[in-house]
């Protein structure tokens, strides 16, 4: 692939990435202030969330073939968490997490979170990133990944009981899941830290 097709792949990708997110956001906060109610919420917004998700397993082949520079164990740990969260938990558990604030509070995280996420990315691939957009990607994470990680977590032991009884190999692979996902969480939160020490210095360095 040249390298024009690729950058222009890439703008593409992250362009329509961004307003999917959009559109999560946008959906999820007419629908909780029109109802006021979680449920609802949960059941306008879960197949559009678990598809919109399902997307990004793109990029998981872009790492693996160096389209962008990304770290593929990170984007796996990544990818393969929410991918967990919307298709193994979230969807055969509706009956178990379409009443929980948890889920609302989840799905805020992401939409921000990702809005912020693929504009950056669109605008370095332009080599134009807007000030404000690198202060949101570099800071705005230290709150929001917690809450994310965090309800994705309390959503994973919300489910437990009843993937128990669904599914019997549920009973080895819930505590395989649990002992991964917090040193995973703990990657990801590390390397964005570590990215973000990164760009202070580079900001540093430009000011003397």
């Amino acid at each position: 692939m040249s390298k024009i097709l690729k950058i222009q792949y890439l703008k593409l990708y992250n362009v329509i990435s961004c307003f999917l997110w959009m559109s999560v956001l946008l959906r999820t906060g007419l629908i909780w202030g029109i109802t006021k109610d979680t449920a609802v919420v949960f059941h306008e917004t879960n197949t559009l969330v678990r598809w919109v998700q399902t997307l990004a397993i793109a990029e998981v082949f872009h790492s693996i073939f160096g389209l962008v520079s990304s770290s593929p164990l990170t984007t796996i740990i990544q990818v393969a968490s929410r991918l967990y969260l919307v298709w193994g938990v979230c969807y055969p558990f509706s009956y178990v997490i379409e009443g929980s604030p948890i889920y609302l509070s989840m799905i805020i995280a992401w939409s921000i979170t990702e809005i912020i996420r693929y504009a950056f990315y669109a605008f370095n691939l332009n080599g134009d990133i807007p000030a404000f957009l690198t202060w949101l990607r570099y800071n705005t994470f230290l709150i929001l990944y917690p809450i994310g990680a965090g309800s994705e977590f309390l959503l994973v032991l919300k489910s437990r009981i009843a993937a128990q009884y669904v599914w019997s190999l549920n009973k080895l692979l819930w505590p395989i899941l649990m002992s991964i996902y917090p040193p995973g969480l703990y990657i990801m939160y590390t390397h964005m830290l570590a990215q973000r020490r990164k760009i202070s210095k580079r900001a540093a360095a430009r000011r003397t």
